[in-house]
């Protein structure tokens, strides 16, 4: 097997992780709602604390990704991601939660960053588009994720157990695959942020992101709560897991897709499904049309991540791991903004209501990529 086959299968296995161990958390939160008795304007103030630590990581990771070759800073930040998910788990009191899950989004920003930084530059030695694949592994370890913890909640297994398996699998696998990741892929130039005029270039893509980040964000904290307060499901974990799973497999195929159609149509198709798909479940908050609904959303948002982080890496003004920094940033401040938004919104209006906040968020997509087309092609 060539050495660049084994760069690839050890960061494939990282993004499957890192999926896999966000979904855990993602699909148990309606068991943390449950626990500390929170309504959703403080689980909206919890699920804040998660955007905010990742975006105080940012810089950091930036900073880390350019000093030293990524594989360092993705393997120690990576051990202390599996560690936090485990400190949620055994988190009794509402100050100890906050603070594990502030590390937990802390570490998994800097891990996400360097294994982004990485994947580049394995595209770049194999000259063919393959970020789609990756970021399906990705999806497909959230939906492994999730399929997990559905089994879990079925089971009744508490969730401080079900994080200590999810921890000990993700250590075990991460520690097997580290010596294979690419160990020299520090960039020469453009690792300083300049400051001054936006450059349009990453202003365009740092906002579709954005808008990405606002919906994707939004779904993977709220799907499993409106198929259990709106839709009346008891096994909630349903939601999140028909999201996902759409997503995932929509991903392994979206490279294809690009070579087929181009990103500009790409990008208006992904977000006319998005909003069909939310339509129908806000129209018809039943068990069917609901899931035919997060279905399309998972189709229409799974290509638009691998896309503009690949737009990002052809920066002629930026290295691959600072573009992907500053593109990132914008994707935090959707995350920081959507899910608690979607709490305050819901707490107010009613879930319900609250979800056409994805509708507007996919929709802008489309003036968004036709102006950063418009501007790539002068």
């Amino acid at each position: 097997m060539s050495e660049v086959s084994r760069q690839r299968i050890s960061l494939s296995g990282y993004f499957f992780l890192l999926g896999f161990g966000f979904a855990s958390w993602a699909s148990r939160i309606p068991s943390i709602k449950t626990n500390f008795d929170f309504n959703e304007a403080e689980l909206g103030n919890l699920l804040l604390v998660m955007p905010i630590s990742s975006l105080i990581g940012l810089p950091i990771s930036g900073w880390l990704v350019s000093k030293y070759n990524s594989r360092v800073p993705l393997f120690v930040s990576y051990i202390f991601f599996s560690i936090s998910l485990l400190a949620i788990g055994y988190s009794s009191k509402l100050e100890f939660l906050v603070i594990a899950v502030a590390v937990f989004s802390f570490c998994m920003r800097i891990a996400n960053i360097s294994v982004n930084t990485q994947s580049l530059a394995v595209q770049k030695m194999r000259d063919k588009k393959i970020m789609g694949s990756f970021h399906g592994l990705w999806s497909l370890g959230g939906l492994g994720g999730a399929l997990f913890s559905t089994v879990m909640v079925k089971l009744e297994v508490p969730m401080k157990e079900h994080f200590l398996y999810v921890a000990l699998i993700s250590l075990f696998f991460g520690i097997i695959a580290y010596p294979f990741l690419l160990k020299k892929d520090k960039s020469a130039i453009g690792n300083r942020l300049v400051l001054g005029k936006p450059d349009k270039y990453m202003l365009y893509l740092g906002l579709m992101v954005f808008f990405a980040a606002l919906c994707e964000g939004g779904m993977f904290d709220w799907s499993g709560v409106y198929f259990r307060e709106v839709v009346g499901e008891e096994i909630f974990t349903l939601g999140y897991l028909i999201f996902m799973t759409f997503m995932a497999f929509s991903r392994f195929f979206s490279d294809r897709l690009i070579d087929l159609i181009g990103m500009r149509k790409t990008y208006v198709l992904g977000a006319a499904i998005v909003t069909f798909g939310m339509l129908l479940a806000i129209i018809f908050p039943y068990f069917t049309p609901v899931l035919i609904g997060f279905s399309l959303v998972g189709i229409g948002v799974s290509a638009v991540f691998p896309m503009t982080f690949s737009l990002a890496g052809s920066s002629k003004k930026y290295s691959p791991g600072m573009a992907i920094s500053i593109i990132s940033t914008y994707g935090i401040v959707g995350m920081l903004i959507g899910p608690p938004l979607v709490g305050y919104l819901a707490h107010i209006f009613g879930l319900q209501a609250a979800f056409v906040l994805f509708i507007l968020s996919g929709l802008m997509l489309i003036p968004l990529s036709q102006l950063f087309f418009r501007l790539k092609n002068e």
